[in-house]
């Protein structure tokens, strides 16, 4: 429920709460009125004085009762406004309440009947037009049953005639006033729905995802279950838009919506996230399922035929999935998109026309340490966060050191352990640019000599925050000495050759690849093959030539896997 229905059930609830307050204290004074004047002056000081007092008092406390135990339901059903049961014994409990007060006033004669217009009222603009009809015919009844019962004389019954009346008003009122809610409601609901489209695609907009995920997330906080979160991005889109414009591109974007909604299930939501970007609430399903779901997409998307697609890179339109889960790979809302977000990109990166479940070296790293040291690792993980969003060049740039490393590591056939400590430096080598001003990290002109003594800071600061983890001791080396050197001119220790470790060597080739490849704010990425060439020149100067060498036969080897 968005914050506007909680508003307007809010108002809507502060006006029926008057409404019924005045009936109440309608049924107040006419509790009081039941005694006539002449009555009061006879029993004036004598002992029945005390009892009219008592009753009257008794009556009082009675509809302060019944008063403060209606504000409490409906305040705690707010959000409800269906006729559930508490409706229904709210509703009996009022009519019982003036039938009694009818009774007392005068029976078929009361002047009081017109007090079952309050509930009548309230019950229709509360749950709408068929409850307040089926109020208003309950109560017409009990009227007219109670002038049958006043009147057993054969005369004609003036009683029956006005009230006959009186039920009619009763009926008309539920009718007008129930038809004005019903039109009202469906306005709003046409008005909600056209807001909360993509107009487009003509599925939900993302404005209407941020609240129904955060629902979601509530729900799922309270009830125990999962939330699974699909990120679809559409392949090489920007080419196929260069190629035929925006115009087909817009026709592209449109089939792709209603794909989407016909290929999930009836409760999952779908929504265009930006671009050509769409995202899919998929509630209470595990992981697996997700993944199952995304790969059904997938297909139906790979096997339809879109005019122009002969001409893409692939030679097919195509889409890359990511897929997250809360609470098992998120903790929040926040971190459920940035997971979805990380498993879209590595779809991406992995050749596209793919679905990829999130997956974080810190996961596997929270296994393998102590306990006491968990709360240090997840720091860990927002402390990569905060950075990567202070230099926008950083972004996913730590996930794909990850796997060349991870590539590199099994074309080498390194040992189980040294995969794991080349992993984990891998994830971690950045971790102390948490300590450098964006200013610095962003800056397109030259660093001065001071702004880059800060930045070759950064190894000796990512050591220091993983210190306290022991089992991490293996990795500082990495961390450390990532930007050392082969000729010695590099930092912080300006060792060269074998003096420096091994799998920093690999990390340093890996790291530094990323970076040609990839857009920074002081220099445009390289291609592939010029990123190669450069390792090949600064061979034995700044990387190991060795391991230079066998880098570029595992990219070479893995061209169609990384999509290079």
């Amino acid at each position: 429920m968005t914050q506007f229905d909680i508003n307007r059930k809010q108002k809507i609830y502060e006006l029926i709460s008057v409404l019924k307050l005045i009936s109440l204290l309608i049924c107040g004074m006419v509790l009081f009125t039941q005694y006539p004047e002449e009555s009061y002056n006879e029993i004036w000081m004598t002992n029945e004085t005390n009892n009219i007092y008592t009753m009257n008092y008794i009556g009082i406390i009675i509809l302060v009762f019944i008063c403060e135990g209606w504000l409490y339901t409906n305040k705690k059903n707010i959000s409800n406004q269906v006729f559930n049961l508490n409706g229904f014994i709210e509703t009996i409990v009022f009519i019982l309440l003036y039938t009694g007060l009818i009774f007392i006033s005068g029976f078929h004669e009361s002047q009081y009947k017109f007090l079952f217009l309050f509930i009548i009222i309230a019950n229709t603009i509360q749950y709408g037009f068929k409850v307040g009809i089926n109020t208003a015919i309950i109560n017409s009844l009990i009227i007219l049953t109670i002038d049958l019962l006043g009147v057993k004389t054969s005369n004609i019954n003036k009683y029956f005639e006005v009230d006959l009346v009186l039920s009619g008003v009763f009926i008309m009122v539920a009718w007008l006033l129930g038809y004005y809610v019903k039109l009202e409601n469906q306005y709003r609901d046409k008005a909600m729905l056209l807001a909360n489209l993509d107009e487009l695609t003509g599925v939900y907009n993302h404005r209407y995802f941020q609240n129904t995920l955060s629902q979601h997330i509530e729900e799922a906080k309270k009830k125990n279950t999962n939330i699974c979160l699909l990120f679809i991005d559409i392949d090489h889109f920007k080419y196929y838009n260069d190629l035929y414009g925006h115009s087909a591109g817009d026709v592209v974007l449109s089939r792709f919506g209603e794909i989407f909604k016909q290929t999930v299930r009836e409760q999952d939501i779908v929504a265009r996230y930006g671009g050509e970007e769409f995202a899919v609430i998929i509630p209470d399903i595990c992981e697996e399922e997700a993944v199952k779901i995304g790969n059904r997409i997938r297909d139906v998307i790979e096997n339809t035929y879109f005019e122009g697609e002969e001409n893409q890179p692939n030679g097919k339109l195509t889409i890359s999935v990511g897929v997250s889960c809360y609470p098992q790979k998120a903790k929040s809302k926040q971190e459920l998109i940035n997971t979805a977000d990380d498993a879209l990109y590595r779809a991406k990166f992995f050749n596209k026309n793919r679905v990829e479940s999130y997956y974080s070296v810190l996961e596997e790293l929270k296994s393998d340490i102590d306990e006491k040291h968990i709360d240090l690792i997840s720091s860990i993980k927002t402390l990569i966060s905060v950075i990567n969003a202070k230099d926008r060049y950083t972004y996913a740039h730590t996930d794909r050191v990850v796997i060349y490393c991870e590539f590199m590591a099994k074309h080498l056939g390194l040992s189980e352990n040294d995969r794991k400590i080349l992993r984990y430096g891998a994830y971690l080598h950045d971790i102390g640019k948490i300590q450098i001003s964006k200013d610095i990290l962003v800056k397109r002109t030259k660093l001065t000599d001071e702004e880059w003594e800060i930045l070759k800071s950064h190894p000796a600061n990512g050591v220091e925050v993983i210190k306290p983890v022991a089992t991490l001791k293996e990795v500082w080396p990495l961390i450390l000495h990532h930007h050392e050197k082969f000729d010695g001119t590099g930092y912080p220790k300006g060792i060269k050759g074998n003096g420096i470790p091994y799998l920093a060597r690999i990390l340093s080739v890996a790291d530094s690849f990323d970076a040609m490849t990839s857009n920074r704010p002081y220099s445009k990425r390289k291609t592939y093959e010029e990123a190669i060439l450069e390792l090949e020149k600064y061979s034995n100067k700044q990387f190991d030539p060795i391991i230079v060498k066998e880098f570029i036969i595992m990219i070479e080897l893995n061209k169609e896997i990384l999509d290079i």
